[in-house]
């Protein structure tokens, strides 16, 4: 047994691995091992042999487990300290660029017009995106011939046999939230409703989904007077510029009357759009007094009641101001884009503070 100690022990402190270490193990102390050998040769001695010889080969298990053990504890201490060496890190260089999301430029001008409307006490208000065509169209006095309500503009709702229900359509304009308003709150009230809308329809300045936001203001004494200084303010604030002269062309939209379509003074020199100077006119909204059927189908009394609506795409005015030029931008989920044209999340847009950075 001494034999053995001497053997083990000493093959135990020159084993460089631990896959050398359990080679040892098994031809040590293993089911086939020598000292396994040994306690079976136990049975073949006499009563008197196995009382010296059993505790000495126990003693000699355990303490080639003993080396084992700590030896095995030795390698897994060096391999930690080489990985250690290895995988240093000096704490003192400077950190990595943070990679900070950025707020998409629609979602910034969304914030921008509410916070400008918000200043002239306009109330957000929301509502549903696939709406019946009664909100989107009977409610606003649009009529059932009329081209806006053909399958070739507007995305409707496939629906079964045997289905009584209204029809349902992806919203075209977000002035069914109008409706809904006028139904929850009566009036008098002041309310802009943001949102997407669809239409069908695809090109450099068009896509099947983009943004609106449409503004109303109910009361007993408003006038298109009022209409023209709100808007005034409106684009002064939004385009940052001290003077700005609208220019409204009498129009046709079903839902108001009278109608007109507002443009703004403005110069392209460079391709820079500059506002509030120039002789060139940009269209950028619709407006007008809301229709007297229009107030009815909201459940107010056009006899006592009037206001003014208007509405304008978050997109366009977005492309205005930014410089953008191609509306599919928008939606293409370019990383490289939204880098270049992106805000800070904590860019929050105030009249006080500036609205874009």
């Amino acid at each position: 047994m001494d034999d053995l100690k001497a053997k083990y022990l000493g093959d135990i402190a020159e084993a460089a691995d631990e896959a050398a270490l359990e080679t040892i193990r098994v031809a040590a102390v293993g089911k086939k091992g020598e000292v396994a050998l040994k306690m079976r040769e136990l049975g073949k001695m006499t009563p008197e042999e196995r009382q010296v010889a059993g505790p000495a080969l126990n003693a000699l298990k355990d303490e080639i487990n003993a080396a084992l053990a700590a030896k095995k504890a030795a390698l897994s201490d060096a391999a930690l300290d080489e990985r250690l060496r290895t995988e240093w890190l000096d704490v003192t260089l400077p950190g990595r660029p943070s990679r900070a999301g950025s707020l998409h430029p629609i979602s910034q001008v969304t914030e921008e017009v509410t916070a400008i409307f918000a200043e002239m006490g306009f109330a957000v208000a929301e509502g549903p995106r696939i709406d019946t065509d009664w909100y989107n169209f009977d409610a606003l006095n649009i009529p059932g011939h009329h081209p806006a309500r053909a399958e070739m503009d507007t995305f409707y709702m496939a629906r079964e046999d045997g289905d009584n229900r209204p029809p349902h359509v992806l919203r075209t304009h977000t002035s069914p939230v109008q409706i809904r308003s006028m139904e929850a709150h009566g009036a008098p009230l002041r309310v802009i409703c943001p949102g997407g809308v669809y239409r069908a329809d695809y090109d450099q300045t068009h896509t099947p989904m983009f943004h609106q936001v449409e503004g109303l203001a109910i009361d007993k004494d408003i006038s298109m007077a009022n209409l023209k200084w709100v808007l005034e303010e409106f684009v002064k604030s939004y385009f940052e510029v001290d003077d700005v002269e609208l220019r409204f062309r009498a129009s046709h939209f079903p839902f108001t009357e009278p109608s007109a379509e507002v443009d703004i003074r403005c110069s392209w020199e460079g391709g820079t759009l500059k506002v509030g100077e120039g002789d060139d006119w940009l269209e950028i909204l619709g407006s007008g007094m809301v229709h007297p059927k229009v107030l009815q189908a909201g459940g107010i009394d056009p006899e006592q009641w009037q206001g003014f609506a208007f509405g304008m795409g978050i997109d366009r005015i977005a492309m205005l101001k930014y410089g953008i030029p191609d509306l599919r931008a928008f939606f293409d989920s370019d990383l490289r884009w939204l880098r270049h044209y992106g805000f800070a999340a904590l860019d929050v847009p105030t009249l006080r503070g500036g609205l874009s950075r």
